[in-house]
This record gives structure tokens, C-alpha cells and sequence, in this order.
């Protein structure tokens, strides 16, 4: 049996939402969102624009998961 990687571990295990956390996750949602919009008011229907909102969203995945994998 391979020996455990205590970092494998917690990023593949479980985080259920501490105190305090799930506000961060909405706050976080909420500027990307306003962004979002400011996006699809201002650029032009493009690849370019459809990168810039799933490279947003991705943004809030990944900065909603460091607070559930790191606090």
C-alpha cells in the first residue's frame, strides 16, 4: 500500500462549510457576478467573452475552494 500524502488527502476529503464561510463564498460570488455583468455589457458576443466568463467562474471555484481547503 502506497504511503499517504497528507496534502492528497485534504484536497480530495470533504470540507463541510465552517463558521463564517459560506458569507465568503457569497461575497466572492457576488463581485465575480458583478463583473460578469460588466463584461456582458461592455465586450463584444465573442470566444474571447465566452473565455472571460468561464475563466471567471472558474476564478470563484478556485478562490471559494482555498477557503474550504485552507481555513
Amino acid at each position: 500500500m502506497t504511503q499517504q500524502n497528507p496534502q492528497i488527502e485534504n484536497i480530495f476529503n470533504y470540507h463541510p462549510p465552517k463558521e463564517g464561510q459560506p458569507e465568503k463564498y457569497t461575497e466572492i460570488r457576488n463581485k465575480a457576478k458583478e463583473l460578469a455583468y460588466l463584461i456582458e455589457e461592455m465586450c463584444p458576443n465573442s470566444r474571447e467573452k465566452s473565455l472571460a466568463i468561464t475563466n471567471l467562474q472558474q476564478t470563484t471555484f478556485w478562490a471559494n475552494a482555498s477557503i474550504a481547503i485552507n481555513e
